[in-house]
């Protein structure tokens, strides 16, 4: 009989706040073999695991994303027989975009047990933390993924229309993103919102308008979450400013 598989855990580290990882995302770092974990984790979280796992990082570099998570694979395949848990650590929920389904289909086809853990995404909680309520004046939120890729395949056109476009990792290609919408019939002068770092201490908003990203003249570092329409225009709005003294980042 062959030996019993490492459990993995699929956990979601939330956006970078350890006061927004989940109880039993805390519980299971706690008792972790081995902690997988992506670049955007804060150290504050990284510290709630168990001080003797061994801790590797999912390196994700533009461009060489097959390489690297071929590399997460092998990791899982050199771990199998951890006699704890295995916790691989993503950043907001290990399930919205970033990969981590290719990651479940590996684990389930090797014969692993695994468990997904989730986790508070950036897509929500970032626009809550500037202010920004993603209902607003939109009866529509359309998230879309902003890779390299994404870009090309995404029917622009059909955004044309208003509605509020969430975008996640779309900080490199912010520039053809916006072109790309306003080449499709999207008004240049819709207003958009970097929110960057959000949850902690280097939380920024950055707001500019679709023809002002897409000449290049915004300086965005990632992590950020790419807030497109007139919600943005919200934020500034009274009951908005409440929102955001209530919700403060981990100090």
């Amino acid at each position: 009989m062959a030996a019993e598989r490492a459990k993995v855990y699929l956990v979601g580290a939330g956006p970078g706040d350890p006061d927004l990882l989940t109880l039993k995302g805390a519980r299971i770092l706690a008792q972790a073999e081995a902690v997988i974990y992506d670049k955007f984790v804060s150290p504050e979280i990284l510290a709630l695991a168990n001080p003797h796992a061994t801790f590797i990082p999912a390196r994700k570099e533009r461009g060489q994303q097959e390489e690297f998570e071929a590399e997460i694979h092998a990791w899982y395949l050199r771990l199998r027989d951890a006699a704890g848990p295995v916790v691989r650590l993503k950043s907001g929920d290990p399930l919205v975009f970033g990969r981590g389904g290719e990651e479940l289909e590996f684990l389930t086809q090797h014969g692993f047990d695994v468990e997904v853990v989730p986790g508070v995404s950036a897509l929500t909680a970032a626009p809550t933390l500037a202010g920004i309520p993603l209902g607003g004046v939109s009866a529509a939120v359309t998230v879309l993924p902003g890779h390299r890729q994404a870009v090309k395949d995404v029917d622009w056109p059909a955004y044309r229309h208003g509605g509020t476009l969430v975008v996640l990792m779309g900080v490199d290609n912010r520039a053809a993103i916006a072109s790309c919408l306003i080449n499709g019939g999207r008004p240049a002068s819709d207003p958009v919102a970097f929110l960057q770092y959000a949850s902690t201490e280097r939380e920024c908003v950055c707001e500019s308008t679709l023809e002002q990203v897409a000449r290049g003249e915004v300086e965005v570092h990632p992590p950020a979450v790419f807030v497109i329409g007139g919600v943005v225009r919200l934020r500034n709005a009274p009951g908005a400013q409440r929102m955001r003294e209530t919700a403060t980042p981990h100090p």
